[in-house]
């Protein structure tokens, strides 16, 4: 009888909590449909860029499922290959093949360099080995290298939103937000104070991830170590002001830690940490609403591509932005708490 009561009890614990509910039966659901568009695709087709190539060894390239893309000059192909819409450009240099690598992303130059393996044919220039070049990277180049970038920062804005979330809940259950609501003080100077004592802490966090990969892991960088920080600082600006402003939805923890697949994990595909060629285009432009996304690009471009504030700029404007569009909703929503 009292184990009956108790699983009844919990049964209709669970049945009112709907957001326990979705989280049980529909987050996986959703997690699982995002595996499938970003993994359900078709493989990595290298998109190589020729220039004043026989016909023969263009025709042997296309049969080996590479994307061949003709240029009319060398310089117009490179500019093509520095904004990364090809992964390598393929050219005659004293009538032998050069292969020029955009090389940020060793699977991308390993497909590059596979599809000119499996070149078969009689042409004499078919059987010769290019000489290979990298624009960005290097030859030994490891997987880490290319994906690290965007691993510091997923880890900076992860821990800082669970960090924001959790302790501006806590202070709304214990009071503390209720009685400081009481005073004279206004709802903007609340958001300020909060981010501002929060916000020391995520910067030493932010710093110490970005400090610990590049000099202690000796990750591939040749961009500013002070770009990198500011790049990390804008990201955790950007979880401390959308945690604390989720932690309005929440009533505990564990509600703070149901946002966690809705929103972090979708981020972590739309990142740059897993290939997103196979993705249908649709899905694609969610990257462009996804945080992340710009943190996780001008990280690779400063460490990898050695990148300065220009070429970083538009990433920076956007972070810079939503961080201030989440800093003032969380003042409205600081009305439900008191009109100020």
């Amino acid at each position: 009888m009292r184990i009956r009561a108790l699983t009844v009890r919990i049964f209709r614990q669970f049945i009112r909590d709907k957001r326990t509910l979705a989280l049980l039966f529909a987050a996986p659901l959703f997690i699982l449909t995002l595996v499938y568009f970003v993994f359900g695709g078709g493989g990595t087709v290298p998109k190589i860029g020729a220039v004043g190539l026989p016909e023969s060894l263009v025709q042997s390239l296309s049969v080996s499922k590479a994307d061949i893309v003709p240029y009319e000059s060398a310089d117009e192909a490179r500019r093509a290959l520095d904004r990364r819409e090809l992964d390598a450009v393929l050219s005659l240099s004293a009538g032998k093949p050069a292969l020029l690598l955009e090389g940020s992303d060793p699977s991308r130059s390993r497909a590059v360099l596979l599809a000119f393996a499996a070149i078969r044919g009689p042409a004499a220039e078919s059987q010769v080995q290019p000489e290979v070049t990298y624009l960005h990277g290097k030859a030994g180049m490891s997987s880490f290298d290319s994906f690290g970038p965007v691993m510091i920062g997923f880890f900076s804005f992860f821990f800082v939103f669970l960090l924001a979330g959790v302790a501006f809940l806590r202070e709304r259950t214990t009071g503390t937000m209720e009685r400081l609501m009481a005073t004279p003080i206004r709802r903007y100077e609340i958001v300020l104070g909060y981010l501002s004592g929060f916000g020391l802490f995520a910067i030493v966090q932010a710093a110490l991830i970005a400090v610990f990969a590049v000099y202690v892991l000796g990750m591939y960088m040749t961009g500013s170590i002070w770009l990198i920080l500011l790049i990390n600082l804008l990201l955790t600006l950007t979880a401390l002001t959308l945690g604390t402003l989720l932690s309005a939805f929440a009533s505990s923890e564990f509600q703070i830690i149901q946002f966690v697949p809705l929103v972090i994990v979708p981020q972590a595909f739309f990142s740059g940490l897993f290939p997103l060629d196979g993705m249908s285009p649709w899905l694609h432009k969610l990257t462009y609403l996804m945080p992340l996304y710009y943190g996780g690009d001008a990280l690779r471009d400063i460490m990898i591509r050695g990148a300065g504030f220009g070429g970083i700029a538009v990433d920076v404007a956007v972070l810079l932005g939503l961080s201030l569009l989440f800093a003032m909703l969380n003042v409205v929503a600081l009305k439900k708490q008191r009109a100020i």
